[in-house]
C-alpha cells in the first residue's frame, strides 16, 4: 500500500544503504510535509507500519536552457523556466531490495505526477540521481539526461502515452 507519510509510519529502522536518504526519511520528511515543501509517499504492508520504501514529489522549475536543444525548440522562448514535477527522492529499504519495489514506487510517482499535470502545468518529471546506480535505474525507464546538470527527465507527453 502506498500512502502519504504520517506519524503512524515507523521510520527509525529504515535503511536503504544511503545515509542521505535514510536521514531524510527519519528526520526531515515529516517537516517537509508539514511545511508543504514536499509530499512524501511511503510503501508499507497493509497490516504493518514499517516503511519498505518511499518517494517525494514537489513542484519545481528548470531553466529552459537546461533542456536539450531539440526540446527547447518545441517550447515557447518567453518561458525562461519550465514548470516540472520533481521526484526528489526515491529509496527502498535494504530488507526489500531486489523485489521490484523501486519500480512500483517509480510508476506510482509517475502516475501521480501525470494526473496532477492534467490540472496544473508540468512539462516533465525530473530526477537528480544520487549516484550512477540510480542513473542507470532511471535510464531504463526512459529518463533522458539533461545536458550540464546530471538531472534526468521524462516528458509528460511520454507519460500520457503510457497511462492513457
Amino acid at each position: 500500500m502506498i500512502e502519504l507519510l504520517d506519524s503512524k509510519h515507523e521510520r527509525a529502522d529504515f535503511d536503504c544503504g544511503k545515509d542521505l536518504l535514510n536521514n531524510y526519511v527519519k528526520t526531515q520528511a515529516s517537516q517537509d510535509v508539514k511545511r508543504k515543501l514536499a509530499a512524501c509517499f511511503v510503501l508499507t504492508e497493509p497490516s504493518s507500519s514499517p516503511i519498505q520504501g518511499f518517494y517525494t514529489l514537489s513542484n519545481y522549475s528548470i531553466p529552459l536552457h537546461h533542456f536539450p536543444e531539440s526540446v527547447q525548440k518545441k517550447l515557447p522562448p518567453s518561458y525562461s523556466s519550465i514548470p516540472i514535477s520533481l521526484l526528489g527522492r526515491l529509496a527502498v529499504d535494504k530488507k526489500f531490495q531486489g523485489k521490484g519495489l523501486g519500480k512500483i514506487l517509480l510508476i506510482d510517482a509517475l502516475k501521480r505526477s501525470f494526473k496532477a499535470s492534467l490540472q496544473m502545468g508540468s512539462f516533465a518529471v525530473v530526477v537528480d540521481p544520487i549516484d550512477s546506480e540510480a542513473h542507470v535505474f532511471y535510464e531504463q525507464f526512459g529518463f533522458i539526461t539533461l545536458p550540464d546538470s546530471g538531472k534526468m527527465f521524462i516528458a509528460m507527453k511520454t507519460l500520457k502515452e503510457l497511462f492513457k
